[in-house]
């Protein structure tokens, strides 16, 4: 045990915040949640981030809720960030709304524009920025994988694939906007389609409605990481999650967290 206090326990994490919220009227996909791992390909084009130990001790825990589809002639809500211990991926970026006079937002990924202009920037290393438009359309949000609107107008950016869980799944992706055609494509990965809110636990931005109804909402965050079978991990009450074991390694997916106060104590 003395060992383990002195360089501590061997961790891999996939940390995933919520996703942004549509915008509406020509609005833009919402952004997905920022992605960041140590255990393969980051967001944002980044290689897999540094490995990391922790000793034991308590950890702050929290899984990033999605934001809110707009549901009048605005821009859609960021979501929230989603926490690990010392690592922070940040909020998607809400879409923008109203023809353009609502703009998109900066986040993990960035929001798709509505009207004419740039999408919402993405974080380094985290996602990839929303798509741009031009008159009377609304973009993709971006992409933990791609930039919004990469594959046309109305295209979310594509997500990120991870086999962290033991299975490739593929999250973080944009949510759909007003395309050129009238209607867009959700990013795989999560993303939204139009009016549709992004999957809960990839980080999904949600889709822009095509028509009078309200815009989807970002889809909650995720955070996964793994600890040898021998560590002991208690959770804080308000903490949803479920473990499995193989191969002397546990895998701990955190799919909600009641508050932003929770923890996980590992000993």
């Amino acid at each position: 045990m003395s060992a383990v206090r002195n360089f501590g326990f061997p961790v891999s994490y996939l940390v995933i915040a919520g996703g942004g919220g549509a915008g509406r009227i020509y609005g833009g996909g919402g952004g997905s949640g920022g992605y960041r791992t140590n255990a393969g390909t980051s967001g944002g084009g980044a290689s897999a981030e540094d490995s990391l130990r922790l000793t034991p001790g308590v950890y702050s825990l929290i899984v990033g809720a999605g934001g809110a589809g707009s549901t009048t002639a605005t821009s859609g809500v960021n979501g929230s960030n989603s926490v690990f211990a010392s690592v922070t991926s940040v909020a998607g970026g809400g879409g923008g709304g109203n023809n353009g006079s609502a703009p998109p937002f900066a986040g993990g990924s960035g929001g798709g524009r509505s009207g004419s202009g740039s999408g919402g920037a993405g974080t380094a290393s985290q996602g990839f920025a929303g798509g741009n438009a031009s008159a009377a359309q609304g973009a993709g949000g971006g992409g933990a994988g791609e930039a919004g609107s990469t594959d046309g107008l109305g295209h979310g950016g594509g997500g990120v694939s991870s086999s962290i869980t033991g299975s490739a799944v593929t999250r973080g992706g944009g949510g759909a906007g007003w395309g050129s055609a009238g209607s867009g494509v959700a990013g795989d990965g999560g993303g939204g389609a139009n009016g549709v809110a992004g999957t809960v636990n990839t980080g999904g931005g949600g889709g822009a409605s095509v028509t009078s109804g309200d815009s989807g909402s970002g889809g909650s965050g995720v955070v996964v990481f793994t600890l040898p079978e021998y560590a002991s991990v208690i959770f804080s009450g308000g903490v949803t999650e479920t473990h499995s074991t193989a191969s002397g390694v546990t895998v701990y997916t955190v799919t909600a967290t009641s508050t932003d106060s929770e923890t996980v104590t590992i000993s």
